[in-house]
């Protein structure tokens, strides 16, 4: 079964991301974990994503379409990339959930696909 793992992180760890001094140990840890998945292979897809800051949100209201600069929810924690796996089961996912680099002060949700059909 494919789930998405959504990777939250602070503003902190997207910070990390271009610090002279942390991005090697960011940036290690994330690749140690899709590699890990490679080898399982669990892995289906996946992306880093450019800060919030860097998104735009589009809402259809009334037939009109509204855009803002920004993410959706001002929260403390944003997505911040997510892992497309492949694995037997809900357990499984949460288990490779658990192993991110940023489950230990960011959030990981795991989200099953929805199946999508025709006609």
């Amino acid at each position: 079964m494919q789930y998405a793992i959504l990777v939250y992180e602070s503003e902190t760890n997207f910070n990390n991301r271009t610090d002279e001094q942390e991005k090697d140990a960011y940036w290690g840890a994330f690749s140690s974990y899709a590699k890990a998945l490679a080898e399982a292979g669990a892995i289906a897809g996946g992306a880093a994503l450019y800060q919030p800051h860097a998104g735009t949100t589009v809402r259809l209201r009334d037939g009109q379409r509204h855009v803002q600069d920004g993410p959706y929810a001002d929260t403390k924690e944003q997505l911040g990339g997510f892992f497309l796996i492949d694995v037997p089961d809900l357990d499984a996912a949460l288990d490779w959930a658990a192993r991110c680099p940023a489950a230990a002060d960011g959030a990981i949700e795991v989200r099953p696909f929805l199946p999508m059909t025709q006609g």
